[in-house]
């Protein structure tokens, strides 16, 4: 949990000083980019942790808050990378395809766990 805290917290920092430094603190070093890379490199990192401990999922006594939070946050970078992808940058599809296969995986784990 504490890793996917990490990959849930940072790029919404990032997006936080981003804004705040530009904006009031002048800050021209502070571009789009700050904000944008850590919310497309979220996803990727949020699939390798969610292969890592399929067996959270697997297991709902264990894993019930990690497969509701990995898919809660799965779906908000969803939103965002697909605004990335569509305005800032076209590799943020990876991203987008990182959040739609930990959705789908999670539901196909949990079907294979109750057969």
């Amino acid at each position: 949990m504490k890793y996917l805290a990490a990959c849930t917290l940072t790029p919404v920092l990032c997006f936080a000083f981003q804004d705040l430094g530009s904006e009031h603190g002048g800050m021209d070093w502070l571009t789009d980019g700050y904000a944008a890379w850590p919310l497309m490199i979220a996803p990727v990192l949020m699939l390798v942790l969610f292969f890592r401990n399929q067996k959270l999922i697997r297991n709902p006594r264990m894993g019930a808050n990690f497969s509701q939070t990995i898919k809660m946050v799965a779906v908000m970078f969803l939103f965002w990378n697909i605004i990335l992808a569509i305005g800032y940058n076209w590799l943020a599809v990876i991203s987008v395809l990182s959040s739609l296969i930990i959705l789908v995986a999670d539901r196909q784990l949990k079907k294979q766990a109750r057969v």
